[in-house]
């Protein structure tokens, strides 16, 4: 595993807090009806990103990933500018305004989404990883899905071709505990999702996922194995959100006081500490990153607020490509 030093922490701590206070901004928005439709925040979540970046090498590396997507594009190099425009559905963001929350793709930044369909991604996380194998690439994919998303067939059949052909991917489940609203007490036999990998013979572990050392610890060693031809793992990381499922829930299946004791040990606090025992940064140091971070989100806002919404035409020219298509011409 990479070396983790004080600049890797003190990078967390500007990335992790930049992360929870876009998603803080874009709750603020969606209230204000800027920003329209679903909307899932990743607030509790940050060290699972956090530490899987540091696994991955940005320059090859893909990430798939379910609707909670807006963070992880950011960690990949999108600009976050680019991403909020997105949300406010303006011609500036990452899809011209037309994906919206639940599809931010980037494919310079090798960043596939952004899925709708429960577990949709999964097989498609697979068919990267079978490309990069296909075409002799030395690349890795870390194919993220929800703790619900697990009870959906086409789980198991990608396992299965994923070991049968032995494919460079990574399988995260972030388990936060809820299905949008319903614990996996109530929906399956086994409490244990990392099991599920048994079956296959798949390498699988369930992972502390509060803290991004311990991830980046786990996620660091199944790439290794991906990428040397050594085949998939299937990891079970172990989080917590600290909002609903969507803005849209009401939250009635847990308490206030389960949420205020995971907050007892946020990913973001936990860095911060390390950062204060070991002197990596001074009071004001720190002051100054929690300043920028509030310039940066303000910057994202002010971009996608003064943005134009996409014309009409685009609604035709983003459907698909025909050169003899007799009646409207392609502006794009």
């Amino acid at each position: 595993m990479k070396k983790i030093t004080k600049e890797v922490y003190l990078n967390w701590y500007k990335d992790m807090l930049f992360w929870r206070k876009f998603e803080d901004k874009l709750a603020a928005v969606y209230i204000q009806q800027k920003v329209r439709g679903f909307l899932h925040l990743y607030n509790g979540q940050e060290a699972v990103l956090a530490g899987s970046l540091h696994a991955m090498d940005l320059t090859k590396d893909k990430m798939i990933t379910a609707y909670r997507n807006h963070v992880q594009p950011i960690g990949m190099g999108v600009d976050p500018k680019k991403v909020m425009a997105e949300l406010y559905g303006k011609v500036t963001g990452t899809s011209k305004g037309m994906g919206g929350s639940m599809h931010i793709f980037s494919k310079e930044h090798r960043f596939y989404g952004g899925h709708g369909i429960v577990g949709g991604q999964i097989p498609l996380g697979a068919g990267l990883a079978f490309g990069d194998k296909y075409a002799g690439n030395d690349a890795v994919t870390l194919c993220y899905m929800g703790d619900g998303a697990v009870r959906q067939g086409s789980l198991h059949e990608t396992f299965n071709l994923a070991m049968l052909w032995q494919l460079p991917v990574v399988f995260i489940c972030e388990n936060n505990g809820y299905a949008m609203g319903t614990s996996v007490e109530r929906t399956s036999h086994s409490t244990e999702i990392w099991k599920l990998g048994l079956g296959y013979e798949m390498p699988c572990k369930a992972v502390e996922g509060m803290n991004p050392v311990t991830v980046a610890e786990e996620v660091s060693k199944a790439v290794e194995r991906a990428r040397s031809g050594g085949g998939p793992t299937f990891l079970e990381i172990k989080t917590y959100r600290y909002r609903g499922h969507s803005m849209s829930d009401a939250q009635h299946y847990r308490t206030k006081a389960e949420v205020e004791e995971y907050k007892k040990i946020d990913p973001i606090t936990q860095v911060l500490d390390v950062i204060k025992e070991n002197k990596y940064a001074t009071d004001d140091e720190i002051s100054a990153i929690d300043k920028e971070v509030k310039r940066m989100v303000k910057e994202c806002e002010e971009f996608a607020e003064s943005s134009d919404y996409p014309p009409v035409n685009q609604l035709y020219d983003m459907v698909y490509e025909q050169e003899d298509f007799p009646f409207v011409q392609h502006k794009l």
